[in-house]
């Protein structure tokens, strides 16, 4: 039974490091997001960091326009790397972590 115990720690451990390293790898993939005409282009980082957000020039004269662009292009940014970010830490928790009920939740 202490074994067990043991031999569970230590794939929590290890978990917990592919974890991390999974965090680490998603500060490089980048997720770019554009308005439907392409006049707004946002990129981040899969773990939301905005990288850059580029604005074309017929956008800067009307405040509430571009107001409205960043809302929904962040959005749908964010809601790409969230997916991608889910998708990866999950896989992360299930291929390493002991068969919990619920568990992988904990890294959504």
């Amino acid at each position: 039974m202490f074994g067990d115990i043991m031999g569970m720690m230590g794939k929590l451990k290890e978990a917990q490091k592919k974890v991390a390293a999974t965090k680490e790898r998603l500060n490089t993939v980048l997720v770019d997001e554009n308005s439907s005409d392409g006049k707004l282009k946002i990129t981040l980082t899969a773990n939301r960091e905005i990288k850059n957000i580029s604005i074309d020039d017929s956008l800067l004269t009307n405040k509430d326009q571009l107001e409205d662009y960043l809302v929904l292009t962040l959005n749908r940014a964010i809601e790409r790397a969230t997916t991608i970010q889910e998708t990866e830490l999950g896989a992360v928790a299930k291929e390493g972590m002991p068969n919990i009920s619920g568990l992988d939740s904990l890294f959504k």
